[in-house]
């Protein structure tokens, strides 16, 4: 019987066995593994930071600092001053 070496089980590849390719990683983490995480998180920041703002949106300076700025919607934080003569204080 033949003794195995490195050279010799990389010469034998069998058609029907998996076929394996070097895929580039850093530290244990692939492209794959960081685009499906790096999604993930930015779903999670995004749907928190609408969150904040909708919770944040009764304080003044940030309803005209950054609400007031949202294009098409912007409109609707702004405040509307009441006439004198339709105040009922």
């Amino acid at each position: 019987m033949v003794s195995q070496t490195p050279f010799r089980a990389a010469e034998f590849k069998s058609a029907y066995g998996p076929k394996y390719a070097f895929q580039p990683n850093y530290r244990g983490i692939s492209v794959q593994t960081a685009t499906r995480y790096g999604f993930r998180a930015a779903t999670i920041g995004g749907g928190l930071g609408v969150a904040l703002m909708l919770f944040a949106s009764s304080l003044p300076r940030v309803r005209s600092d950054i609400l007031v700025k949202i294009p098409f919607v912007g409109g609707f934080w702004e405040k509307q001053e009441v006439h004198p003569a339709d105040n009922p204080f």
